[in-house]
């Protein structure tokens, strides 16, 4: 069931009507997110793909449940190609991300034969030009971003994507960092500390455990000021923001952090940082460093640094053992010497590929 406020077109079959290459007796359909089989086949796919692309997999299935559940299709619309016996050889996943910028993942079964997988990833690619289109017209836009990633050394899905237009337009780098036991004391208190007239602290609760939502939209503001010039750049609202993050299975309200800067008249709001939780089956966590924006203003005060030093510490006092980011590979503000300096080095690499979509 498609909630009401989706923009997206739920019926496959009103943008992919025919499918020319598949093999006879194979269709384009949508997942049940009911059906056990269904989520245990796509977390196949996906851990796959990964495998596939970076040496190992790392997603589960909370990770496919965020693209095919109820509560993610408010913002989301998923497409399958399943084979005469109904098992699930391709997937694709549309995210209405923000005003203008469509996330699009596109999945193929490794070991079909080229001929198969090529058409297969044919249906993906016009179903997401299609949703592309009905998205952006519920929006009222002349053209729509869809924007994909993929993975360096992934030569299959460059080629898919080369020869459905997309363009290639970043590369990132997927940094960790070990955290030791002794780091616990890298600062004061996790839950608030204070350097050079600049307060680091958790975002507080309000009655009820849930967050002050004042800090919230402070939160929000300082990031969105932040990377107001920085590559790729949509601006999203507050509740877009909340019902994205809140998807993601790593999500803890207990891993946000705001920096204020100390003044006479008050404390003003100039970084942030959105943390969350690296889940591992096979050993400890790690925390996951999802945003960390200061405001220009506030720039060269040590803000970036000290909410790092602070997830480092919350992740030593929880006994994790490692701290991730993505860093923009091609970005002028110096960040990765930063994270450099500071002990993380690069895991692997993906890469952004974007498409213009005119919406009719």
């Amino acid at each position: 069931m498609i909630p009401e406020d989706s923009r997206f077109e739920a019926d496959p079959e009103e943008i992919v009507a025919e499918t020319p290459g598949l093999p006879d007796g194979w269709e384009v359909g949508t997942p049940d997110p009911s059906d056990r089989f269904d989520v245990a086949r796509l977390t196949q796919l996906l851990r796959a793909h990964e495998r596939h692309g970076r040496g190992w997999a790392g997603a589960g299935v909370d990770d496919v449940l965020v693209e095919v559940s109820e509560h993610g299709m408010r913002m989301r619309q998923n497409v399958v190609v399943r084979d005469e016996a109904g098992e699930i050889r391709a997937w694709a996943s549309a995210h209405d991300r923000a005003a203008g910028r469509m996330l699009f993942v596109h999945i193929v079964e490794h070991g079909l034969p080229d001929r198969v997988a090529d058409a297969c990833s044919d249906v993906l690619f016009e179903w997401g030009r299609g949703q592309a289109k009905v998205l952006g017209a519920a929006r009222g836009l002349p053209t729509q971003q869809i924007d994909t990633g993929a993975f360096a050394e992934d030569e299959r899905q460059h080629r898919w994507l080369a020869a459905a237009g997309f363009e290639r337009v970043r590369t990132w780098w997927q940094m960790s960092r070990p955290v030791e036991p002794s780091e616990a004391d890298l600062v004061p208190s996790p839950d608030r500390w204070e350097r050079k007239g600049v307060v680091f602290r958790r975002v507080r609760r309000a009655d009820g455990g849930m967050p002050d939502e004042n800090d919230l939209r402070e939160l929000h503001e300082v990031l969105e000021g932040a990377f107001v010039d920085h590559f790729n750049h949509f601006e999203e609202t507050f509740e877009e923001f909340l019902h994205r993050l809140r998807e993601d299975p790593g999500h803890r309200w207990d891993h946000w952090w705001l920096a204020e800067l100390v003044e006479d008249e008050g404390r003003t709001p100039v970084g942030c940082l959105v943390g969350a939780v690296s889940e591992s089956s096979g050993g400890p966590d790690g925390s996951y460093v999802d945003y960390l924006g200061v405001l220009e203003a506030a720039r060269g005060r040590g803000v970036a640094k000290g909410l790092l030093r602070t997830i480092i510490a919350d992740a030593a006092r929880r006994g994790r053992d490692r701290v991730g980011l993505e860093v923009d590979a091609d970005s002028s503000t110096g960040a990765d010497g930063l994270y450099t300096s500071m002990g993380w080095k690069t895991k692997y690499v993906t890469e952004s590929w974007h498409l213009d979509v005119p919406v009719d």
